[in-house]
């Protein structure tokens, strides 16, 4: 395996494998790091259920895998739109109906600066191995006064930079750029990528056999916030733009 989208796509497109429940990721520092591809295919808990009823619609999924969430989303009637460079991942989505594009985060997406909801669950704030350089372009997402959900590590769990690899029997993939992050360090990591973290939420499930970064943290585009104050000081509100950035190439397989 060349990438960690190679390597997901595998988990993702084969959940009745008994060999994917053999599989596990662990950190260049030895450390092993939590993977369920089970919860990828299953259905939402019982909290994800109620963080869904938080949730403003168009909601872009990022790292959506096989989209179990864009697919309840849509049931609940919301637009919702997934992107994953996992090829097995994207075709197993697309085949239960779901939109799904095969994009990196990094690449040109559409209607960027228009969603309400940006999500990055299943540990997806891992995603490059940079959560700052993984915010800022998510800050880039949502309208004004749209939101980012991440689900993160427990508090007092070390935030951990580097590389991970999944590990199967006896092979062994290839090294990805991958990240943990530890609740305590959301805060000052979105007020570096221009956002501000206003909820904290803990799902009940946790110990009980859900995910380790069971912490789901809101943050919101401190933009928002900003024109508001302008507002009520009678300042002249001036339209934003986006500035200038380079970005990948479409077929890029950085997740």
């Amino acid at each position: 395996m060349t990438s960690k989208a190679e390597a997901t796509s595998v988990l993702a497109s084969r959940p009745d494998d008994p060999a994917a429940s053999q599989v596990s990721l662990w950190s260049d520092d030895g450390r092993r790091l939590p993977l369920d591809p089970q919860r990828w295919h299953a259905e939402p808990t019982p909290f994800e259920e109620r963080m869904m009823v938080m949730l403003d619609g168009p909601v872009l999924d990022v790292g959506c895998g096989p989209a179990r969430m864009v697919t309840a989303l849509e049931r609940r009637g919301m637009v919702a739109l997934g992107i994953d460079p996992a090829p097995g991942a994207v075709v197993l989505a697309r085949s239960r109906g779901a939109k799904v594009l095969r994009r990196s985060v990094f690449d040109p997406l559409p209607h960027e600066g228009r969603w309400r909801s940006v999500l990055l669950l299943d540990g997806n704030i891992g995603i490059g191995g940079s959560p700052l350089r993984l915010l800022r372009r998510c800050r880039e997402l949502p309208a004004p006064g749209g939101t980012v959900l991440a689900e993160v590590h427990a508090p007092g769990e070390q935030t951990r930079l580097g590389y991970a690899r999944l590990v199967g029997g006896v092979s062994l993939g290839s090294w990805f750029a991958w990240a943990v992050v530890g609740a305590d360090a959301v805060a000052p990591l979105a007020a570096a990528a221009g956002l501000e973290c206003c909820a904290s939420t803990t799902t009940p499930e946790s110990g009980a056999g859900s995910p380790p970064w069971s912490p789901v943290l809101q943050v919101r585009d401190r933009r928002s916030r900003e024109r508001s104050q302008r507002r009520d000081r009678g300042e002249p509100m001036n339209r934003p733009h986006n500035s200038k950035r380079d970005v990948p190439n479409r077929d890029s397989e950085d997740t």
